[in-house]
C-alpha cells in the first residue's frame, strides 16, 4: 500500500513539474511570436532596407571591439598580441624552409623500410586551374618517398577538359613520374559526366592499385616528406589510418600561411564535435571492405562521414604531429570560407548523427556552437534519473560552502542528488553553526554532514591530527555517499548552468568515459579550468588549458566551445561513476593535497577510459580560498615533493607526452602558443 501511495505522489509530482514547465514554454512563445512581429516590421521598412551598408559598417567596427574584449583587458590584448607575434614567427618555419635539403632528401630516398606499401592518392578534377593542377601534381612527383600511384578521376566541362587533359600528359610524361619498369604513376581517367566530389573519388578508387589510400583535393599542396613519415609510421606503428597538421595558405605562396592547425591524437568526441583529422588522411584499403568510400548522400562533408566511419573500423590510428599538408584558400574554398558551400552544415550534421546511431545512440541533439557552425555540441540523453551524490570536502570558510550549496539548490533541475559534506578539522562558530542549520532545516533531507575525525577515527595515537590528505578525506566522503554517480566538488565553487548535472551526467553515464569535468571560470568570468594537460608549467606535471583566458574566448581552434577528450580534469568539480571510482581505488592517498585528480584521471585512463571536459557546464571556482597556494614556504616544498612522487610515477605516460596536446606546443604557456625554439628537433622525430 506505501509503494503505491509513493508511486501516486510522485506520478502528482511529476504531472505538476510538467504543467509548470508547459506553462513556461506557452509564455516564452507567446514572447516569442511577439518579438517575432516587431522584428518582420522593422525589417521590412524601407528606411531599415536602406541603412544596410551603414549597419554592415558598424557591425565591424562592433566585431573588432568584441574581438578587443573577448582579451578580457589591457593585459589579455597584449598577451593575444605575443601569440600572434610567435605564430607568425614559427610561420616561417612550417612553410619552404621546412622542405629536405639534399642531404635529408637522400637519406629518405635511401631509407629501407621492411613494408614499403603503395600508396594510392586519390584526387578528384573538376575545371581545375592551371596553376593548382601543377601545383599539385608536382608535390607528389616531389616526394621523398617514391612509391605512390596518383589516380586522378576527371569531371571537368568541354571548356577546361583539354587543358586539364594536357597538363596531365605533360606530366605523365616526366621522368620522376616513371618507375623503374617504365609504368607511370599517374592513372588518369575522363568522366562522361561531372558527378560532384564524392563521385568523382569514387572513381578515382577505381584506379588505385595501392594497399593503402589517400585523399588529396585538386587544389592543394603536399609537403615533400609526406609519405615518407606515414610510411614510417606504418612499419614502426602498424598504422591503418594516419593522418597530420594542416595550414591554409592564400594566393599561390604556402609561406602566406592564414591559420595553422596543430591537432590532437585520436580523439573520438573531438571528432563528434567537429572534423579536426580532414587532411592529410591515408588509410589502409581493406578499411574499406564492404563500405564504400564517400557517400554521395553526405556531400559537403563527406569526408567527415569517412572519417568516422573508418577510424571506427581502425585498430591503429596514428597522428604525425608535423605541418605536411597545405590547404588552399581561395574564393569558393571551404577553406575561405563555410559559407561557400552551406550544405555542408547540415550534411556534417547528418554524418555525425549516422555515426551516433550506430554506436547505439537514438536520442542525441546535434546543435552548432558560437564557435563555427560545424563545430557541434552533441546533446546525449540521460537515461533515468540515477541518484548523484556531491562530496564537498570542507574546513572553516562558512560564507564559502553556503555560496556552494544554496547554488546548487537554487540553480540546479536535477533534482536527485544528496550532498555529502565532509567536515575535517573545523574548529570556528560560525561554521558549525551553519553545520545545524543544515542538518535542521529546509535542506535536511538533501544535505548530510559527515565529520573525518568523528569519535577520533584518522587521529594519531596520541590524538594529534596528523597532516592533512585531501584524498583520505574525499574517499571517506564517497564511503558515506549513496548515489550512483559521484560529483566531487570544492566548497569554493558556484554553479552557474542550471543543467550542468545533467550536462556531466550525458558523458559519465558512458561506458567508454571515466571523469568528466565542467568548465570553471575565476569571479572575473576568466578562464580557471577548462582540461588538464600533462607536463604543462614549470614543474612538468599538470596544467590548465587556456587558463586565465576571458571568459568568451573560442579557445584554440573552438576548444573552449565543444565537448573533447582530455588526460585529465580538475577535482574542484568531477563527475565519475561509483563503479569507476571504486574500480580504480578511488584518490590515491599517496597525493595528499597536489595532483591527485590528475592521478586519478590517469588511473581512469590506464584502465581504458575516456576523460572527457565539456564546456557547457559551468561555475565558478574562487580557486584556493579553501587552503591557500601553493607557492611558498612549506606549501611550495610539499607540492615539489609530490611533483616529484608523479613524475617518477608516471614517468612512461609523461614520457610519452600528452595525446590531446600537439608536441608543436609550448609547455610554458597555457595558450597554446607554438614552440618555436623546439621546432627543430620535432623535424626529425
Amino acid at each position: 500500500m506505501s509503494e503505491e501511495k509513493d508511486f501516486k505522489a510522485a506520478y502528482e509530482r511529476e504531472k505538476l513539474k510538467s504543467a509548470d514547465l508547459a506553462e513556461r514554454i506557452a509564455e516564452l512563445e507567446d514572447k516569442n511570436q511577439e518579438l517575432q512581429f516587431k522584428l518582420d516590421r522593422i525589417k521590412n521598412n524601407p528606411i531599415w532596407k536602406a541603412s544596410t551598408p551603414a549597419r554592415n559598417a558598424m557591425h565591424w567596427v562592433i566585431r573588432q571591439r568584441d574581438r578587443v574584449r573577448n582579451q578580457g583587458s589591457l593585459k589579455g590584448v597584449i598577451a593575444k598580441v605575443k601569440y600572434k607575434q610567435i605564430e607568425k614567427k614559427a610561420m616561417t618555419h612550417y612553410g619552404t624552409e621546412s622542405f629536405p635539403d639534399e642531404a635529408t632528401r637522400k637519406q629518405q630516398q635511401e631509407t629501407v623500410f621492411e613494408y614499403r606499401p603503395l600508396i594510392s592518392i586519390l584526387v578528384p578534377l573538376y575545371n581545375t586551374p592551371e596553376k593548382f593542377l601543377r601545383d599539385m601534381i608536382s608535390s607528389c612527383l616531389d616526394q621523398t618517398y617514391n612509391n605512390w600511384q596518383l589516380c586522378l578521376a576527371d569531371g571537368s566541362d568541354a571548356e577546361h577538359i583539354g587543358l586539364v587533359y594536357s597538363i596531365v600528359k605533360e606530366y605523365q610524361a616526366d621522368s620522376r613520374a616513371l618507375r623503374p619498369d617504365g609504368s607511370c604513376r599517374i592513372s588518369y581517367m575522363k568522366l562522361e559526366r561531372n558527378e560532384g566530389i564524392s563521385g568523382n573519388t569514387n572513381h578515382c578508387l577505381e584506379l588505385a592499385e595501392g594497399e593503402y589510400i589517400g585523399l588529396f583535393d585538386h587544389d592543394d599542396i603536399l609537403h615533400p616528406e609526406a609519405l615518407y613519415w606515414y610510411v614510417k609510421a606504418i612499419n614502426e606503428e602498424k598504422a591503418d589510418y594516419i593522418y597530420c597538421d594542416e595550414t591554409t595558405f592564400k594566393g599561390d605562396d604556402i609561406n602566406k600561411m592564414i591559420t595553422m592547425h596543430f591537432k590532437p591524437d585520436y580523439a573520438i568526441d573531438n571528432l563528434r564535435a567537429n572534423n579536426y583529422i580532414c587532411h592529410f588522411s591515408v588509410f589502409k584499403r581493406t578499411l574499406l571492405d564492404g563500405t564504400e568510400l564517400f557517400r554521395t548522400k553526405f556531400d559537403g562533408s563527406q569526408d567527415h562521414d569517412m572519417i568516422l566511419r573508418l577510424t571506427d573500423r581502425a585498430e591503429h590510428i596514428v597522428h604525425v604531429p608535423k605541418l605536411l599538408y597545405y590547404w588552399r584558400s581561395h574564393a569558393g574554398s571551404v577553406a575561405s570560407d563555410i559559407n561557400a558551400k552551406p550544405y555542408a552544415i547540415d550534411a556534417a550534421k547528418g554524418a555525425v548523427a549516422d555515426h551516433l546511431r550506430r554506436h547505439g545512440y537514438d536520442h542525441f541533439k546535434i546543435t552548432s556552437t558560437r564557435a563555427f557552425e560545424t563545430i557541434f555540441k552533441i546533446t546525449y540523453e540521460v537515461q533515468g534519473t540515477p541518484k548523484i551524490s556531491i562530496v564537498i570536502p570542507t574546513c572553516e570558510h562558512k560564507e564559502d560552502l553556503k555560496r556552494c550549496i544554496d547554488s546548487i539548490y537554487e540553480k540546479s533541475v536535477y533534482d536527485n542528488y544528496e550532498i555529502i559534506v565532509v567536515e575535517n578539522g573545523s574548529k570556528g562558530s560560525e561554521i558549525k553553526g551553519y553545520y545545524e542549520e543544515l542538518r535542521n532545516g529546509s535542506l535536511k533531507d538533501i544535505v548530510k554532514v559527515v565529520d573525518y575525525y568523528e569519535n577520533g577515527q584518522h587521529l594519531n595515537a596520541d590524538g594529534t591530527k596528523p597532516a592533512f590528505n585531501y584524498s583520505a578525506v574525499v574517499n571517506y566522503g564517497v564511503q558515506h555517499s549513496s548515489g550512483e554517480y559521484i560529483i566531487l566538488l570544492n566548497n569554493d565553487t558556484q554553479v552557474i548552468t542550471v543543467n550542468w548535472m545533467e550536462e556531466l551526467l550525458m558523458y559519465a553515464q558512458r561506458s567508454d568515459v571515466g571523469a568528466v569535468g565542467a568548465k570553471l571560470y575565476f569571479p572575473d568570468r576568466k578562464i580557471q579550468h577548462a582540461g588538464v594537460v600533462l607536463k604543462l608549467g614549470a614543474h612538468r606535471t599538470a596544467g590548465h588549458s587556456h587558463y586565465g583566458q576571458a571568459g568568451m574566448n573560442l579557445g584554440y581552434m573552438g576548444r573552449l566551445c565543444y565537448a573533447q577528450d582530455v588526460s585529465a580534469v580538475t577535482g574542484a568539480c568531477l563527475m565519475v561513476s561509483r563503479a569507476k571510482y571504486d574500480e580504480v581505488g578511488g584518490f590515491g592517498e599517496d597525493f595528499a593535497v597536489s595532483l591527485n585528480d590528475v592521478d586519478f584521471c590517469l588511473k581512469l585512463r590506464e584502465k581504458g577510459y575516456l576523460n572527457v571536459f565539456t564546456p557547457f557546464a559551468e561555475l565558478f571556482h574562487y580557486e584556493s580560498l579553501s587552503r591557500g597556494l601553493d607557492l611558498e614556504g612549506e606549501n611550495a616544498r610539499r607540492y615539489e615533493s609530490e611533483s616529484e612522487h608523479f613524475r617518477t610515477k608516471w614517468k612512461a605516460v609523461l614520457d610519452k607526452g600528452d595525446p590531446y596536446y600537439n608536441p608543436n606546443f609550448s609547455l610554458d604557456r597555457s595558450d597554446f602558443s607554438l614552440n618555436v625554439e623546439g621546432y627543430s628537433s620535432l623535424r626529425t622525430q
